[in-house]
């Protein structure tokens, strides 16, 4: 994904969010949701996708068997250990959302641009989440 957005001339900083995105939905398919195909017979998979639109327009989708609930944003405890992906996906994107497709299969599809508010939305990001505290040595 990297190499080829790279060579589509997406800046840096929306290939790395665009990684990072990649990465929850893959996660969050292989948590929640069920294979594609018949996974009894082993050909069971997830699928992504990621194209560049000549206006600058970047879609990254994951598509997979759909599960019991529908993809929303958690509220996890501060203590937990997941179910912060689709907030953080929410803080990167300009737009997300789910689209029911045939068979069964649902695809999480997630929007992002190279442009000045993008860039706001992810220094907005960055400021929001504090460095975690090293203790010096004496």
């Amino acid at each position: 994904m990297r190499a080829q957005l790279r060579r589509g001339g997406v800046s840096e900083a929306v290939i790395d969010d665009a990684v990072l995105i990649l990465s929850e939905l893959l996660s969050n398919a292989c948590r929640h949701g069920r294979p594609l195909g018949d996974a009894l017979a082993g050909d069971g998979d997830v699928r992504a996708a990621w194209r560049v639109e000549p206006s600058g327009r970047l879609t990254v989708e994951v598509t997979d068997g759909g599960g019991p609930t529908r993809p929303v944003p958690a509220t996890p405890s501060v203590t937990a250990r997941g179910g912060r992906g689709l907030n953080i996906i929410t803080a990167l994107a300009q737009d997300w959302g789910v689209r029911d497709d045939v068979h069964g299969e649902v695809t999480v599809w997630v929007v992002l641009r190279d442009d000045a508010e993008s860039a706001r939305r992810r220094e907005d990001f960055a400021a929001r989440v504090p460095m975690p505290s090293v203790p010096r040595a004496s």
